[in-house]
Parts: C-alpha cells; sequence; structure tokens
C-alpha cells in the first residue's frame, strides 16, 4: 500500500484553507450564492454534514434565509472567521489559547470512534494499545491478538479538529507516525478502512456505518449511552465560533440550531445533544 509520510506539518492546514477560499469561490461563481447575504459557515469537516443537515431545515423553515455550508478543517474555519471570510466557524476541537477571545457555543458532543474493517476480527482494544500502534510501537496485529498482519495505520491531517482530539484524549506526549497514511476527512479515513482489511482509523461516532467496525475500547462499546454514563472516555465538543456574538440571519440559525427542533436532529444524526429546549443563547 502506498504511504503518504507529511513532511510539512503546515501543508494541509494550508491546503485546508486554500480548498475552503475555492470552494466559497466556486460556489458564487456557479450560482449557489445567489443571495449575497447568505450566512457562511465553514470549518470542521466533521461537524459540516450535520451543520449542511440544519440548514436545510432552517431554510425550508424560512425559505427568504440562505446558509452556505463549507469544509476546510477546524482551524481553517477558525481563521475564516477571524479574517471574516465567515459568519459562523465549526471546529470538532477545543479552542486553543490564542483562540479564547473568540466567541463560541457548543452545539453538540461526538463520540470518537477507533474503526477497523468488519473482516478484522479483533473487538476490543486499550488506550495505551492504541497510542502504541499511532506512535509505530505496536507494527503488526498479531501483537494484539489478530492475524500476522501489518497494520496500516490511517490518520487525519495537521489542523483537522478529529485529529487534534485525538492526539489529545490518546496520544498525550507521543506523536503520530510520519508514516500513517493521510486523509483530509472522515469520510476519507472511513473509506479507506473499509477497503482495507489490514487497517486502522479514526473518525466521528455518528458517522460509523455498516462498512466499518467500531472498536470496544478497555471493553466499553462505542455508543451514546455509554459516552452519557461516563463509560466510554473519547468524545469531544463540535463548537461554532464567530469573531464575536453574531446577529441577524447568522444569530437566528444558530439559534435554530440550540432550539428543542435543532437539538433533535442532532440526535437522530447520532450525536449528543447539548441542549433540550427552545432557549436561545
Amino acid at each position: 500500500m502506498n504511504q503518504h509520510i507529511q513532511k510539512n506539518p503546515n501543508r494541509n492546514f494550508l491546503a485546508g484553507m486554500l480548498n475552503l477560499i475555492l470552494c466559497l469561490l466556486c460556489a458564487c461563481f456557479f450560482g449557489a450564492c445567489r443571495d449575497m447575504n447568505a450566512v457562511v459557515v465553514a470549518g470542521s469537516t466533521s461537524v459540516q454534514p450535520y451543520a449542511e443537515i440544519l440548514a436545510e431545515e432552517f431554510m425550508i423553515l424560512d425559505p427568504a434565509k440562505e446558509v452556505d455550508v463549507q469544509g476546510g478543517g477546524s482551524s481553517a474555519g477558525i481563521t475564516a472567521v477571524q479574517t471574516g471570510a465567515a459568519e459562523i466557524g465549526m471546529s470538532s476541537r477545543e479552542l486553543k489559547d490564542e483562540e479564547q477571545l473568540l466567541w463560541s457555543v457548543e452545539i453538540a458532543k461526538d463520540g470518537l470512534a477507533i474503526i477497523i474493517n468488519p473482516g478484522n476480527h479483533i473487538q476490543n482494544i486499550s488506550i495505551d494499545q492504541i497510542r502504541d500502534i499511532y506512535a509505530f510501537k505496536i507494527t503488526n496485529w498479531s501483537e494484539i491478538g489478530g492475524a500476522n498482519k501489518k497494520i496500516h495505520i490511517i490518520s487525519r491531517e495537521e489542523g483537522s479538529g478529529t485529529r487534534s482530539a485525538f492526539e489529545e484524549l490518546i496520544m498525550g506526549e507521543s506523536r503520530i507516525t510520519p508514516k500513517a497514511i493521510i486523509q483530509d476527512s472522515n469520510g476519507a479515513v472511513r473509506q479507506l478502512v473499509a477497503d482495507d482489511p489490514d487497517s486502522i482509523g479514526f473518525i466521528s461516532l455518528g458517522l460509523v456505518d455498516k462498512t466499518v467496525k467500531a472498536l470496544n475500547l478497555d471493553n466499553v462499546k462505542a455508543t451514546r449511552e455509554n459516552i452519557l454514563n461516563g463509560e466510554y472516555k473519547l468524545y469531544r465538543p463540535f463548537l461554532f465560533i464567530a469573531r464575536q456574538k453574531p446577529e441577524g440571519d447568522a444569530m437566528e440559525y444558530i439559534d435554530f440550531v440550540l432550539s428543542k427542533h435543532g437539538q433533535q436532529l442532532l440526535s437522530d444524526e447520532g450525536l449528543i445533544p447539548e441542549q433540550s429546549g427552545d432557549q436561545p443563547i
């Protein structure tokens, strides 16, 4: 299998920013920005599919409003609101110290699932084993009770909120090996793991489907219920971010996301709702 070695830690962040800018420009050029007053939401590819579902429902309820959701990664979304390129940024990681002056609100929590191919009979893994795999200390499935096969390590790119959460929750002071195969979205990680019986990856728990298998963590299943009861430890926040508290259509969209209706949509999609009533922030 070809492996992508990341030589420049800033390269994928810059690529995410460029992709975000190109998406915004192309959307306007091809007519997607029919309303130049559309609320632009940009950032985390983990949050993106849920923000799109919420935006579609929001615009159905009020056809006069328009919300344009783009990806690019958590760091790119934060930069987009800092520079005024987007009214709302999306992040699937906590804000760093230098970002704390930004306005933010948690819209939901999401579990982080460690996934393998369904053909791999491993069912359980420990945090220490995950760390050692991603640090390239464990390199063969036989070392943790599997087949005598080389482990193919799949990771997200630098600047990804999913990767930042994984590094914080799993890696600690250890670093992800440069031998990892880098993918730029949760969907790409899931597809690669689904196609490769010897691979391992990490994605949003809400995006796990039958094409991959989520491993138990220290004998605890990766479920929403186990996150709520405190038994499953891998989860991270989904944040909306702005340069300052939004107003107008942007705030109306955020209020909708935090309403009972919006939170129910997120719950239906597998996330852990942040609020349960129509309480504006």
